[in-house]
């Protein structure tokens, strides 16, 4: 709700001018105002922007920016998110050094990603799979958008803000193993599995 309060706000004070330097600027301090807010009110940070980012991103983007601001806006956001990633695996790659590894913790790891693709399976899965006709989706949709559930960075940020101990060492490491098993198994070879529901669905229709 916070987040939506924040993107309404922002979307009107950029629907207000017509200025691109002062569009893009507005953006960023909504980020890192609303940010400091949410942490200072005990609210969540990431969730807020997300919301923030998904009013602003649909209906501001549609209704409050002209071109040249969505082209600039667009410009500036993806260089922020480039560095940030940069520094936000760096910091993983130094956290991860840290952890103390277990053959426990490799079973649990192991756990965790069947945990995380049986949890996507049926809330996305089988969603799909009941309703695709009506969501005018190929029949199966339902495996790209299981195994498609790629994990990132922001997982990651989130285990991060935890208090640090032996909890946080831990949910780092389970979180770690998930987003690598993400990027390296399911982000290289989800491109054969759209690949091969095509298949299957020229097959049917010849």
């Amino acid at each position: 709700m916070f987040g939506l309060v924040l993107g309404a706000i922002l979307y009107y004070l950029l629907k207000s001018i017509d200025s691109y330097q002062e569009e893009v600027l507005l953006t960023l301090a909504g980020v890192i105002g609303g940010y400091a807010l949410a942490s200072h009110w005990h609210l969540s940070g990431p969730l807020a922007m997300v919301m923030m980012g998904l009013m602003v991103g649909n209906r501001g983007r549609a209704l409050a920016m002209s071109d040249q601001t969505r082209h600039y806006i667009d410009l500036f956001w993806e260089l922020v998110d480039e560095i940030l990633n940069a520094i936000l695996f760096v910091l993983i790659g130094l956290e991860v050094v840290m952890i103390a590894y277990s053959g426990n913790l490799f079973i649990a790891g192991g756990l965790t990603i069947v945990i995380a693709l049986v949890a996507r399976f049926i809330v996305v899965g089988m969603t799909t799979k009941t309703f695709h006709r009506q969501l005018d989706l190929p029949t199966g949709a339902w495996k790209v958008l299981t195994w498609g559930g790629l994990r990132g960075g922001i997982s990651v940020a989130l285990v991060l803000q935890l208090p640090i101990g032996t909890e946080r060492d831990i949910l780092l490491a389970l979180t770690y193993a998930v987003v690598i098993f993400s990027i390296l198994v399911q982000g290289l070879s989800v491109g054969r599995v759209a690949k091969s529901i095509r298949k299957d669905k020229e097959i049917t229709e010849a």
